[in-house]
């Protein structure tokens, strides 16, 4: 329907350039600190297989989302988006929204991703650290 009604879109005759993003300094700061957490605490192997495969699912969603809001074909909800990014898919995702210029303007979109981040760190935290262990182990018996 949308695409009858729009002119099809030209090619820039100049090419962007890639900004990096500090957001993207994230990921790597992330990966240091799983790898910390690997040697230190012994992290089994498994997570951060997970991490790798959730986030290149969810780099794949925001292409498809992207490529489907210029075609102007049904999109990706939200709130599949999220979800991904809550289950450790926001390494790929934050790639995704930088590499792919997508979902960086909407406010709300921005916010509700960076709290789905600190949700996800924090699991990561609480789950794998020995203090948290022994925090939850005391909590346990009192």
């Amino acid at each position: 329907m949308g695409s009858q009604l729009r002119p099809p879109r030209r090619p820039s005759p100049h090419r962007p350039r890639l900004a990096i993003s500090p957001q993207l300094f994230l990921v790597p700061v992330f990966l240091c600190g799983y790898c910390l957490a690997w040697i230190l605490w012994a992290v089994p192997e498994p997570v951060g297989l997970a991490y790798l495969a959730l986030s290149a699912i969810t780099l794949a969603l925001y292409a498809v989302d992207k490529a489907a809001a210029r075609a102007d074909r049904r999109r990706i909800s939200e709130n599949t988006l999220h979800l991904f990014s809550l289950v450790g898919g926001w390494p790929g995702a934050l790639i995704g929204q930088q590499w792919l210029r997508h979902k960086t303007v909407k406010a709300e979109f921005r916010f509700v991703f960076w709290i789905t981040v600190v949700i996800n760190v924090t699991a990561f935290v609480l789950v794998c650290t020995p203090a948290a262990h022994a925090l939850l182990a005391w909590w346990q018996t009192h």
